[in-house]
């Protein structure tokens, strides 16, 4: 007879397995999607987009930034729509938005909706890791995509409506940055 203090470890091993295959498939799904994108057609003809790696995030940059890079300590002002993603950006995946326009066309109806702009300190603990990874190195001005698995985000805990280990995509347009 097994003891079950064994048992208690084995089945936590598998638990911890199978939430790093959800990670492994969701960085794979990730891959395969900015892959996609990094190709434009432009006025000039075909041109490759900026794919920023850090930490665990993943940033696609769709029009760069002027000024300072975002530091650590530094704070940044953006607006943004936040995406539960499975492989790509959908309207159904939105789960959160200060965007005005991404609203409107999602078609939601909040009562106490705040398209305000956001602006927070990049070192808050209150900063999943993946945003955080994300926001680093953004400049005033950019529109990027920031991407990271469930790993980087809301991790074993589910957030709201986003489920627990859910792979997360965030649409930024940053307006301010300081390093001061």
């Amino acid at each position: 007879m097994i003891p079950a203090a064994i048992l208690c470890i084995m089945a936590g091993s598998c638990v911890k397995e199978k939430r790093e295959t959800i990670y492994t498939n969701q960085e794979s799904k990730i891959d395969q999607y900015i892959t996609g994108k990094m190709y434009v057609n432009g006025e000039d003809g075909p041109d490759t987009l900026k794919v920023v790696y850090r930490g665990g995030a993943n940033r696609i940059v769709f029009k760069e930034g002027a000024g300072e890079e975002l530091r650590s300590g530094g704070t940044v002002s953006f607006y943004y729509a936040g995406y539960t993603f499975s492989g790509s950006k959908s309207a159904s995946g939105l789960f959160t938005t200060n965007h005005e326009e991404t609203a409107t066309a999602a078609n939601w109806e909040l009562a106490d909706a705040d398209y305000g702009l956001l602006t927070l300190d990049i070192s808050s603990a209150d900063l999943i890791d993946g945003l955080r990874d994300g926001l680093t190195g953004v400049r005033s001005g950019e529109h990027c995509e920031i991407l990271f698995s469930g790993k980087y985000g809301f991790g074993k805990r589910p957030f709201g409506i986003v489920p627990a280990n859910t792979a997360l995509l965030f649409e930024i347009w940053v307006e301010a940055v300081s390093n001061e």
